[in-house]
């Protein structure tokens, strides 16, 4: 099962450090309870998910249990000049993957990171991407591959007919075209190209049977 821990972020400064930072906008909140939000690489790479909400003297950041330590660390280096610490909680919450993955909301741990765009884990779908906001770390590709419709690769979720693991290989026809992202039992996420994924993919021995999502039903561009 997938855990999730939280970090606060607080000081004069966390608003402008973390609206500096992150693919949404802090200033939906405190108007909505909570909002999800990626933290990008300078090459537009998904570093972790975060989801967050408003506290009193700034903000809270839930992730992935095992990315927090790291997680601190590199916002840490971000930080410079700017005032805002950084606190973790080392009480962890168990997270219903198999929830999250009829949701078609992905989960970034340790063997996900940096190496998924947020148009490939539909986070602009999600809501967790504000187009309108300004610069942040990654932005400029962001903005590029959005604008020119350039996503040829999403998540997708499909049924397997038994059951695989995490990083697993998808393939058609024998030539591997993409990985499971999340999967909890028979039901997974994976990242594969748009326009394939409705055709007899499979992992290694399982058949693989594209499921709906609640944002969109087929496959989209």
């Amino acid at each position: 099962m997938n855990s999730s821990s939280t970090i606060n972020v607080t000081g004069a400064d966390a608003f402008e450090f973390l609206q500096g930072q992150l693919t949404n906008d802090l200033k939906r909140l405190p108007q909505k309870q909570e909002i999800l939000a990626a933290w990008c690489s300078p090459k537009g790479r998904v570093i972790c998910l975060f989801n967050i909400s408003a506290i009193d003297d700034g903000y809270q950041l839930s992730l992935a249990a095992e990315l927090t330590e790291e997680i601190i660390k590199r916002l840490t280096m971000f930080r410079f000049r700017s005032k805002v610490e950084f606190a973790s909680n080392t009480e962890t919450t168990t997270v219903d993957a198999a929830a999250s993955i009829k949701a078609g909301i992905p989960w970034i741990g340790q063997d996900q990171t940096e190496k998924f765009t947020p148009h490939m884990l539909n986070l602009d779908l999600l809501d967790a991407v504000d187009f309108e906001k300004g610069c942040y770390t990654g932005q400029e590709i962001v903005a590029r591959t959005h604008y020119k419709g350039a996503t040829k690769r999403r998540v997708q979720r499909f049924e397997s007919d038994s059951p695989v693991n995490v990083g697993d290989k998808i393939s058609l026809d024998g030539r591997d075209i993409g990985e499971v992202l999340n999967a909890s039992g028979n039901d997974l996420l994976a990242v594969v190209p748009v326009e394939k994924a409705g055709e007899h993919l499979s992992v290694e021995d399982a058949k693989l049977t594209l499921m709906p999502l609640p944002y969109f039903d087929v496959a989209v561009s």
